[in-house]
């Protein structure tokens, strides 16, 4: 075990989506990709089955690119593992991942009195890559008797290579967020778990929660020191910014939320699919909706915080970006792409770039035609490749969950 987690817990917080990148959490693939099959990776939301030997590679050609330019990454499974030396945090890991209904009473004490008997590298596993009903072997009762050999017990969770929605930093806060989909409840629950036990993070406020209403952290952009943007679509409820917008304000963490309404679909599943900062002034977006996008910006009453919040006509995007975040303009880059091809490169997250310092972004190799427009603006494009990685419809800033980047100058 790393020593790190008794040292001096270093400061965190994030105030935009530029600022020089000091800390990331990441997630390298790993058994859970394995128990994708034809039958349940649908079930478990990727579009296919990926090679997990490459998915790798390209994860730690992902992360090496990170550490060249100076970032710190840091990973949820050594983070979870070290979470778990301590007996109340394995109590609690226990009594969560157990207390699905699916399993009946007599699979339910089984599994609690077995996993007590499981080192923290053990239960990390059982946490992120599942059991099977093939896998138990003891106190079998009605439940694992009538499931085939191949049935999850606890399912898998191939998702948590997306790190970025699991949680989401503001400030010097940590939003633990509640994501929508069935296959990605427990995400959030071992974000929680790692945030509220490790001694790394002791101390720091945590907002929002995983039983709270569904909020994911690939709608959530930080547009500039105190502006905050929620896309709300397929995974972000109206609730969910509603409550997100009530603690940020009412914490003075921001001064603006802009609730993006953006259709529900799985092409544009967050508000990151669409669109990522580039810049402190510069936005790369999908042109097909570029026109289109509205934001509703939401305020506190200035005479009475305690009244409901303010909310705006809805307006252009950017023009609410820019008037919130009070500079002139926020500059859009017209990728020039003709619908098709716009359309191709923003399946393939051609627009979820990853920004490591202003004007410096992590994207995809296979998008060349956003990254060639993305040059020719002034940008450094970092290229990375994710014919493997991106299986789950993510690209580098899916994959990524700041958590210290220098202040927005």
């Amino acid at each position: 075990m790393s020593d790190r987690s008794e040292q001096t817990p270093p400061a965190y917080g994030v105030d935009s989506e530029v600022g020089r990148l000091r800390t990331v959490l990441l997630h390298r693939p790993g058994p859970e990709l394995q128990r994708l099959t034809p039958r349940n990776n649908d079930k478990l939301l990727f579009d296919g089955i990926p090679w997990v030997g490459r998915a790798q590679e390209e994860h730690d050609a992902f992360a090496a690119a990170l550490t060249d330019r100076g970032v710190e990454v840091v990973y949820l499974v050594d983070l979870l593992v070290e979470t778990l030396a301590s007996a109340e945090a394995r109590e609690h890991a226990i009594a969560e991942v157990t207390a699905s209904l699916r399993l009946g009473e007599t699979l339910r004490t089984y599994l609690v009195a077995a996993l007590h008997d499981h080192t923290p590298q053990e239960l990390a596993l059982v946490l992120t890559a599942g059991i099977r009903n093939d896998e138990v072997r003891g106190g079998h009762g009605l439940v694992t008797s009538l499931l085939a050999d191949d049935d999850f017990l606890v399912d898998p969770l191939p998702n948590l290579l997306f790190t970025r929605d699991s949680s989401v930093w503001i400030r010097d806060r940590v939003a633990v967020t509640s994501l929508a989909m069935p296959a990605r409840e427990r995400e959030t629950q071992l974000t929680d778990l790692i945030y509220s036990r490790h001694p790394r993070f002791a101390g720091t406020p945590r907002i929002h929660g995983w039983e709270r209403e569904h909020l994911e952290g690939g709608d959530v952009l930080l547009m500039a020191p105190g502006v905050i943007a929620v896309g709300v679509g397929e995974r972000t409820t109206p609730a969910g910014v509603e409550r997100l917008a009530r603690r940020v304000l009412a914490d003075d963490l921001a001064h603006t939320v802009l609730a993006v309404p953006i259709a529900q679909e799985r092409a544009t599943m967050h508000l990151d699919t669409i669109c990522t900062m580039v810049d402190v002034d510069k936005i790369v977006m999908y042109p097909n909706i570029a026109d289109s996008l509205t934001a509703y910006a939401v305020t506190a009453h200035p005479d009475d915080p305690e009244a409901p919040l303010a909310i705006a006509a809805p307006e252009p995007f950017l023009v609410a970006a820019a008037r919130a975040a009070e500079i002139d303009a926020m500059h859009l880059i017209d990728t020039g792409l003709d619908p098709v091809t716009a359309e191709r490169e923003q399946w393939d997250d051609g627009n979820n770039t990853l920004a490591v310092a202003p004007r410096v972004a992590i994207a995809y190799e296979r998008n060349i035609e956003t990254n060639a427009r993305l040059e020719e603006a002034g940008i450094e494009v970092i290229r990375i490749a994710g014919s493997e990685v991106g299986s789950g419809r993510g690209g580098p800033r899916c994959m990524s969950c700041p958590i210290a980047r220098d202040p927005q100058g």
